[in-house]
C-alpha cells in the first residue's frame, strides 16, 4: 500500500495540475521514455516517509538504476508533483546515495531536472556541512575526473544551486517552454530590481541554447529530449557490461513461500537453510564448515547464474561462528567472489553478563570477522530478513560497514537492542519503582517505534524495502 501510494507521487490533483496545466510528463512517464525495458530497481522509496518536515515520501526526488542503450544508468529524477519538485534534506540524502551508487560501480549518471530548489527555511539542514547538497556538485566534478559520464534533461524549473546540476553533467538537453535554469526567478528579479521578466526570457530553452550555452541541445518537446538523451548515450562510448546468456536453474521451491519465512519472533531463529533454499539456483548450495559454528551458516552458491558467497545468521554468533565467518570471508576476498549477507542477528539480553574467559573470547572472535568484513576487497549485498541488532549488526555488514547494497524485508527490525527485552515489573522490594516503571515503559515504546523497516527505510538508513519473493530479482 505504501509503495502504491509513493508511485503517485504529490497524488491524483498534483498530477493533473503537472500535465494539464503545465503540459508536462509525469516524471514515472518520463522514465518510461528513457529506458530500454521496464526492470527499474527504484532506489529507497520510502525516504521521507511521515518524517516531520513532509507529508509525502521522497521529498520530490525518485532516484533508480535501470538500462539505457545496454548501459546500466543511474537516475536522479526530481518528482515536481511533490511541492514542486523541491528539495527537503532527505532529498540530498538521496541523491548523494545515488551518487555514491554511480561512483562505487562506475554507472553512467542520468539527471532530470524539474525543481523550485533547496526549501529555504531548512537552509541549516541543507547547505553548510560536506554532506549537504554542495556535495552534489563536488560528486559531480569527481565522477567527472573519474571519466564517468553525466547527462541532464532540464525538463522544468532548475533554480538556484540545482541549476549547476545539468551544467555540470558532460551533456545536457532542454525543453522548450517547459525547460527553465537560471539561479533567481523572476519574483527575486521583481523582489530585487522591480524588472518584470518572464521566466522564458530570464532562463528559457532559447535562451540557454543560443546566448549562454549552458544548454548543449534545444527539444521542442518532451519525448525528443529523451531520444536525444538515448543519441547522446550511443556517442559516449561507454561500453555496456557484457551480458552473456547465463543459464541458471530456478529453485526448487517456490519464492512466495518466503513469506511464511520472514522471520517475526526473534528471540529465536528460523533454520536459515530453509530460506537460501528458495533463493539459490536450483536451490543448491555447497557449505563451509558445516559442523563447525553452526550458528552461522557459509558457503557459495549461485543466484540467477552467478557465483556468490553466502554469510547467513542462524543464531547468536559465538566465538566459533565468527572465527569460521572471519575465514569464510577472507576466502571470499582472495578468489574475488562477492558476499551475500542475510542478516536475522539474536539481540543480546539487557541483563547483565558476568565477565568470563568464554565471552571475552567472543568479542576477540567478533572483533576478528568485523574486521575481515571491513577489509573485504569484494562487492558486499546485505539483506535483513529478520533483526538488526547491535554489534552484531555491523559484523554482518550493516549500514556502517558499507555495504554496495542492503535491503530490508518488510518484517525487518533495526535497533541496538530488542525492547521486549526489557521487563516493565518492578523488582520486589523496590520502594520507588513507580516513575521507574512509566519511563521504561515509555523507552520501550520509542524503540519499537524507531526499529520498524518503515523508520529506517524512511531516513535512508538502507536502501529500500523489498518484498522477499522479489528476493533474487532484487
Amino acid at each position: 500500500e505504501l509503495l502504491e501510494m509513493v508511485s503517485k507521487g504529490g497524488g491524483e490533483n498534483a498530477i493533473l495540475h503537472h500535465t494539464q496545466r503545465n503540459k508536462k510528463l509525469f516524471v514515472r512517464e518520463r522514465l518510461k521514455l528513457l529506458l530500454d525495458d521496464e526492470s527499474f530497481l527504484e532506489l529507497s522509496p520510502l525516504a521521507g516517509l511521515n518524517m516531520p518536515y513532509g507529508d509525502v515520501p521522497a521529498a520530490g526526488c525518485l532516484t533508480g538504476i535501470g538500462k539505457i542503450c545496454g548501459v546500466w544508468c543511474v537516475f536522479v529524477a526530481n518528482d515536481a508533483t511533490v511541492k514542486g519538485g523541491t528539495i527537503y534534506p532527505i532529498g540530498v540524502k538521496k541523491q548523494l546515495r545515488a551518487q555514491e551508487i554511480a561512483m562505487q560501480n562506475r554507472l553512467l549518471s542520468v539527471y532530470l531536472t524539474d525543481s523550485g530548489g533547496a526549501f529555504l527555511p531548512l537552509q541549516s539542514e541543507l547547505f553548510p556541512d560536506k554532506s549537504h547538497g554542495g556535495r552534489v556538485f563536488y560528486n559531480e566534478a569527481i565522477m567527472s575526473a573519474m571519466r564517468i559520464p553525466q547527462v541532464a534533461v532540464v525538463c522544468g524549473s532548475c533554480v538556484a544551486g540545482g541549476a549547476y546540476v545539468p551544467t555540470m553533467a558532460e551533456e545536457a538537453v532542454i525543453i522548450d517552454k517547459i525547460g527553465t535554469l537560471f539561479l533567481a526567478g523572476p519574483p527575486l528579479v521583481k523582489a530585487a530590481t522591480g524588472e518584470h521578466v518572464s521566466p522564458e526570457d530570464l532562463g528559457g530553452a532559447k535562451l540557454h541554447s543560443k546566448v549562454s550555452g549552458c544548454s548543449d541541445h534545444f527539444a521542442s518537446s518532451e519525448k525528443e529530449a529523451y531520444e536525444c538523451i538515448r543519441n547522446v548515450i550511443s556517442t559516449l562510448n561507454y561500453d555496456p557490461l557484457p551480458e552473456n546468456v547465463i543459464e541458471y536453474d530456478s529453485p526448487l521451491y517456490s519464492s512466495d513461500e518466503l513469506l511464511g519465512l520472514a522471520p517475526q519472533d526473534y528471540g529465536r531463529t528460523l533454520p536459515v537453510k530453509l530460506i537460501l533454499s528458495r533463493l539459490m539456483d536450483g536451490s543448491r548450495f555447497q557449505e563451509f564448515k558445516a559442523n563447525y559454528g553452526t550458528t552461522l551458516v557459509t558457503g557459495f552458491g549461485h543466484v540467477e547464474g552467478h557465483l556468490v558467497g553466502i554469510v547467513a545468521n542462524n543464531g547468536e554468533l559465538s566465538h566459533d561462528a565468527s572465527l569460521k565467518g572471519s575465514h569464510f570471508v577472507q576466502l571470499c576476498s582472495q578468489r574475488s567472489i562477492p558476499i551475500l549477507f542475510f542478516q536475522n542477528t539474536v539481540p543480546h539480553t539487557a541483563e547483565p553478563t558476568s565477565i568470563s574467559q568464554a565471552h571475552s573470547n567472543r568479542l576477540k572472535a567478533q572483533a576478528s570477522m568485523m574486521a575481515a568484513v571491513a577489509c573485504a576487497a569484494v562487492p558486499k549485498i546485505t539483506i535483513v530478513i529478520g533483526g538488526c541488532y547491535g554489534s552484531e549488526s555491523y559484523i554482518m555488514c550493516g549500514r556502517s560497514f558499507s555495504p554496495n547494497f542492503l535491503f530490508l524485508w518488510p518484517n525487518a527490525r533495526v535497533a541496538l537492542v530488542d525492547s521486549r527485552h526489557f521487563s516493565i515489573v518492578p523488582q520486589a522490594g523496590d520502594s520507588d519503582c513507580t516513575g521507574d516503571e512509566a519511563e521504561l515503559k515509555h523507552l520501550k515504546e520509542k524503540l519499537e517505534e524507531e526499529s520498524s523497516a518503515f523508520y529506517s527505510s524512511a531516513r535512508l538508513w538502507d536502501d529500500g524495502i523489498i518484498l522477499p519473493q522479489n528476493t533474487r530479482k532484487v
